[in-house]
């Protein structure tokens, strides 16, 4: 122990006494070098436990300011943060929990551009994102640089992790994140957590998960989830793991366009029709034809809409008969995501007026009605 500081000693003694982890670990963690991609429901828990675990350098890449509707899951934040720029409030709050450490914060967007430079710098990248162009790019970029990405996600109630791209001596890596998923879905079949919601605490398990597999990666103890799904219910709390290997693809050399990567699947079926906020405001001056459907929530739809019926998309084929089929059937939601998947219902269902609303009631508050509530 006569290699660490008093004050060290004091901070990290419970984990220096693991036979398992011991001083050797301890040594491996603080000359270690771990990028954590997004501050938000996963990487606010990531980063608080890596920077209390004592790894030595810790950066955080954000391009987001901190919301109030972020508070229930992001738990580095407070109210005071609300507007400030997550990476730099998250890398000043880890300081104050460690000071041993040392932090650097990117406020700005990862790129295609900045990518390979960046993580080039560190040892371990540790995805907390939330969409798919980014989980894509954040791989690439960790296979170019021959970087172990430890992977998280989740959604509502569920939630996953898994090991990426790990060193297994020579020149030889475990799988990547194409080969469990080598085609993003389509963008209107994953709606993001701020359509249909995510429970905070799920969020904070699935990234203690990710910095425990993160840990064990540095210290070289333990089984880390290499070419190992976990796959957690928090709801009925039930987990299980599948396995997955290498596929034999086109090797991954460069970096791509990944919103337009992960845009070309989406859905192109004629039954695909949109109308704008403009387009949608004409009609409701002109058009006494019309019938608007909020596919939201109910709360969502209490808290501020415009004038229409409020159906949530999980209830909408019981509630189909209470739709006119003489009308204009316009629906919409948030974002236009949950609204695509009523359009596809109804028209299944041989509605043949009907479209959605592109950009949902956000683009409409921006472009016509200020005044509108959004949860």
């Amino acid at each position: 122990m006569k290699d660490f500081s008093h004050q060290a000693l004091e901070r990290y003694h419970r984990q220096l006494i693991l036979p398992e982890f011991g001083p050797l670990g301890q040594k491996r963690l603080e000359a270690s070098k771990v990028l954590v991609v997004g501050a938000g429901g996963l990487g606010c828990p990531i980063l608080q436990y890596l920077a209390a675990a004592g790894v030595g350098n810790i950066g955080i890449i954000d391009n987001d300011v901190v919301n109030v509707s972020n508070l229930h899951r992001q738990i580095l934040f407070t109210l005071a943060d609300v507007g400030r720029p997550k990476a730099e409030v998250a890398a000043y709050k880890i300081s104050l929990l460690n000071p041993l450490i040392k932090v650097r914060n990117y406020s700005f967007q990862l790129t295609r551009e900045n990518a390979l430079d960046i993580f080039k710098e560190y040892d371990i990248i540790v995805d907390g994102s939330d969409n798919f162009p980014t989980r894509y790019l954040v791989n690439d970029a960790c296979v170019i640089c021959d970087k172990p990405l430890v992977y998280g996600s989740i959604y509502k109630f569920e939630g996953q992790v898994s090991v990426f791209n790990a060193d297994r001596g020579g020149e030889s890596r475990s799988a990547n994140y194409r080969d469990l998923f080598p085609i993003p879905p389509s963008p209107s079949s994953v709606p993001s957590c701020n359509d249909i919601g995510v429970l905070g605490v799920s969020a904070g398990i699935i990234g203690c998960i990710q910095a425990n597999e993160t840990i064990k990666l540095l210290a070289q103890i333990g089984k880390p989830l290499i070419e190992k799904l976990f796959i957690l219910d928090a709801l009925h709390f039930t987990s299980h793991i599948i396995g997955y290997r290498k596929r034999n693809h086109t090797p991954i050399t460069s970096l791509i366009d990944y919103e337009h990567f992960c845009n070309q699947h989406a859905d192109s079926s004629s039954s695909d029709v949109s109308i704008s906020p403009t387009q949608l405001h004409q009609l409701i001056l002109e058009d006494s034809n019309i019938y608007l459907v909020d596919v939201r929530q109910e709360i969502e739809y209490n808290y501020g809409s415009i004038s229409s019926k409020n159906i949530a998309l999980e209830n909408l084929v019981e509630n189909i008969p209470t739709i006119p089929t003489e009308n204009k059937i316009i629906v919409f939601c948030k974002s236009g995501k949950r609204s695509k998947k009523a359009l596809k219902i109804l028209v299944e269902n041989g509605y043949i007026n009907v479209a959605y609303l592109a950009g949902g009631l956000t683009a409409y508050r921006n472009t016509i009605e200020p005044s509108v509530n959004i949860l």
